[in-house]
């Protein structure tokens, strides 16, 4: 790995951090909030981007990234965005212990949710505001940014984009990864105005609210300004506003740019896009009727709280408007199965994309096949296309991979959790993204009671989970070191 140019590009990824810090500082002066809430966030971004001007005095090169180094620039990137990333929460004393702090962090920018603070109602504004923006800047993809805005990283700027993306597929929409970045961002942006505009003027959410469930919309990151989520506002419209923006997020970005091109029907034609709708509306009529059944509530109340709670935790936003772990169990088990799939490849969604279960079922049907007629040449296909055995095999190890982690950390947080239920959905909504689960880190509840050694191995799943396993993993392989 070539180390100084993987922290040359580091350094520049210091400094937009650093710059984010000193926005919420001004925040925190224009709201009269307490001098030292202000002081502590200038000096949280003064200490960052001095230390990223150290690192790129220290590091300057010609850069010539290789397949390898992007995963260095991509691992260790995120590893010290959220080290300095939790200084904020530190020097504001709003986190006292540093792996809290971590947790929170690496919460936001892995866009998953999952937090150790209650009561937000009585928390600065300004730390609201950097919990969100931590999650918009995660979203799209923070290195992303970087590729887009500077442009000698267009050397090697595939690496840094295949490494970050989500996804088993990263669409090129143009031959140079740069303007393929500037134009994702570009969409990304369009859509965090338009639901800003949308909570506003539509929803009467006040502006800070409305842009911080905003930038935690988009990125399907989940984190509020009221305990209570969404359900605080108990507003039909700010739901639907929220429900239409979470099932847009989850969708793979490149079709909403051909969209806004004049092209709608690349939707259509998309056979992830299909699945994932099939999926949601099959998920949502399952759950709708059955709270009906039970006399929940109005037909009408339990198609607004069934669908939202659906869109919520399929794409991995983890937002709630109702306390669903009060729901039967036959509808818990079936949510916290659907954290495992996220939404589509190239979204801001976590899980295991729905390429990936799409092409699984599909292999799964054609073994089936195969095993009925042996002499039969059947492909797995999509879009009509036969997918390439290779893409196929990494997918099927993927998935195996996926399932052994959630086994294994199930197993490890049964140790830091007070039952099983806790356990396994802690660790399916921190590996998928999610953020809340069920029992003890249900959706009126937060992470704060499990011990730090328990916050410590929840935050790597975090990070596995948001870089695609790979990413991570293949920095363990002593190979990986060898030049």
């Amino acid at each position: 790995m070539n180390s100084k140019s993987v922290f040359h590009l580091i350094s520049y990824l210091l400094f937009v951090i650093g710059l984010s810090m000193f926005i919420c500082s001004g925040l925190s002066y224009f709201y009269n909030e307490e001098m030292q809430i202000t002081i502590s966030l200038v000096l949280a971004g003064s200490i960052t981007i001095a230390s990223s001007l150290f690192l790129w005095s220290i590091t300057r090169c010609n850069i010539n990234l290789t397949r390898r180094d992007g995963f260095g620039v991509v691992t260790f990137g995120w590893i010290i965005i959220t080290l300095f990333g939790s200084l904020p929460y530190l020097l504001c004393g709003i986190i006292e212990h540093p792996i809290s702090a971590l947790f929170e962090t690496m919460s936001g920018f892995t866009t998953t949710g999952a937090s150790v603070l209650s009561n937000l109602e009585s928390q600065p504004k300004s730390i609201l505001f950097w919990r969100a923006l931590t999650q918009w800047l995660g979203g799209m993809g923070v290195l992303v940014l970087c590729v887009a805005i500077l442009p000698f990283l267009g050397v090697g700027g595939m690496q840094i984009f295949r490494a970050e993306m989500p996804g088993p597929s990263k669409d090129r929409l143009t031959p140079r990864i740069t303007t393929t970045a500037k134009l994702l961002w570009g969409v990304y942006l369009i859509l965090t105005i338009f639901q800003i505009l949308a909570l506003y003027f539509i929803g009467k959410m006040s502006l800070f609210d409305s842009i911080c469930h905003t930038f935690s919309t988009i990125a399907t990151g989940g984190f509020s300004t009221k305990t209570g989520s969404i359900g605080s506002y108990n507003s039909i419209s700010i739901d639907v506003i929220v429900m239409i923006f979470m099932f847009l997020s989850g969708i793979n970005f490149a079709l909403h740019y051909h969209a806004l091109r004049g092209k709608p029907l690349y939707y259509i034609k998309d056979s992830e896009f299909r699945f994932y709708s099939f999926l949601m509306l099959s998920v949502i009529t399952i759950v709708c009727l059955t709270l009906y059944t039970i006399n929940y509530a109005s037909i009408s109340e339990c198609l607004i709280k069934g669908s939202f709670t659906s869109i919520a935790l399929i794409t991995g936003t983890g937002f709630s408007s109702v306390d669903y772990d009060q729901w039967p169990n036959a509808i818990r088990i079936l949510l916290v199965g659907m954290m495992f799939f996220g939404g589509c490849a190239g979204s801001t969604t976590g899980g295991m994309k729905i390429m990936r279960i799409h092409v699984i079922i599909k292999k799964m049907i054609r073994e089936i096949k195969i095993f009925m007629r042996p002499s039969a040449i059947i492909h797995t296909k999509l879009d009509g296309k036969p997918v390439e055995t290779n893409n196929v095999a990494q997918i099927s190890t993927f998935f195996v991979i996926f399932v052994l982690i959630f086994a294994f950390g199930s197993f490890i947080m049964s140790f830091f959790t007070p039952n099983l239920e806790t356990a396994v959905s802690s660790v399916v909504a921190t590996l998928g993204g999610v953020g809340p689960g069920i029992s003890h880190v249900g959706p009126m509840e937060n992470y704060s009671f499990i011990s730090p050694y328990g916050q410590a191995f929840l935050t790597f799943l975090m990070l596995l989970g948001r870089l695609e396993l790979y990413t991570v993993l293949v920095l363990l392989l002593p190979s990986f070191w060898k030049k």
